[in-house]
């Protein structure tokens, strides 16, 4: 009978060994599998190391993933998230401002990362549900596009990716052909016109940056915000017009605007919307195409 105690305890003195070592094995694998992020919003969030399961509800998170060569990690994107084509196979969440944030726990991500239209309160609200979501906004420079690929590059594990980017993209800003002239186009982008109010890209935006760098001056450069004047903007009558395609041809025969010198005369750029009013890889193009349009 004491041999058959003694082995018991043997037993159980064995079994809590070694469930104390898985314990203290998978305390210390998660410790090391997580890490400390402050995002945007200057909320600190812990996130896993190695995410393998990404909601992603910003279209310039979502291509910029893509470029990281990162797509595998979707699981949800937004309905606006709509470059590359390929990003249309992945499970869509809905909507922007209408955030579906039950359609977005249902795919069980392990981190869901945000961009600059996702109010702070849904990204609070996922957090308290047990979701790590981080918010990457739109810088107000183009150098910050750098920047947000590099956090999105350390966010989704691909760092050396990022990396890698950043320096084709700056390799490539390099090597456009476009020159500094003392006499830089006026140009003016638009954003909104019509009833509702005239908007545009204020000098405190990338979108500014783009214009000149393309070798434009964007008469809207002294202001702040999106808000511009129709007096301002007949006053200025800017040479050339930016515009996204889908607006180009209600804009031009819209009064007043068909007065402007740059409708009357065809200088009106209709362009693709996502080319500039994202901050994305694909700005370089933007700017090609602007240059292009504006000097030749």
């Amino acid at each position: 009978m004491k041999i058959i105690i003694t082995h018991l305890l043997a037993i159980l003195l064995a079994t809590f060994v070694f469930v104390s070592c898985n314990q203290s094995t998978n305390t210390h694998n998660k410790n090391q599998q997580t890490v400390t992020y402050t995002d945007d919003y200057g909320s600190t969030v812990v996130i896993p190391l190695h995410p393998q399961r990404i909601v992603s509800t910003s279209p310039a998170v979502t291509e910029i993933i893509f470029a990281l060569g990162g797509s595998h990690l979707l699981v949800g994107r937004t309905d606006f998230c709509t470059y590359p084509s390929d990003a249309l196979q992945i499970t869509s969440i809905g909507g922007i401002s209408n955030l579906n944030i039950e359609r977005i726990m249902s795919l069980n991500p392990d981190l869901v990362i945000s961009g600059s239209m996702i109010p702070k309160k849904s990204t609070i609200q996922m957090e308290k549900m047990g979701v790590p979501t981080v918010c990457v906004i739109e810088q107000k420079h183009y150098e910050g596009l750098y920047d947000n690929i590099s956090k999105i590059g350390q966010l989704i594990g691909r760092s050396q990716a990022a990396d890698s980017l950043n320096t084709v993209l700056r390799d490539r800003l390099a090597k456009l052909d476009v020159q500094t002239s003392s006499h830089p186009k006026s140009v003016y982008y638009v954003v909104g016109f019509g009833a509702s109010g005239n908007f545009t890209a204020g000098g405190d935006s990338f979108i500014n940056d783009i214009i000149r760098l393309a070798g434009g001056r964007n008469i809207a450069e002294g202001i702040s915000g999106w808000s511009y004047s129709l007096e301002n903007l007949m006053q200025q009558n800017p040479e050339y017009i930016i515009i996204r395609k889908e607006d180009s041809a209600s804009f031009c025969n819209m009064a007043p605007y068909n007065q402007l010198d740059a409708v009357k005369k065809g200088r009106v750029i209709a362009i693709e919307s996502s080319l500039i009013d994202l901050q994305v890889p694909r700005n370089t193009e933007a700017i090609q195409f602007l240059f292009n349009r504006l000097h030749h």
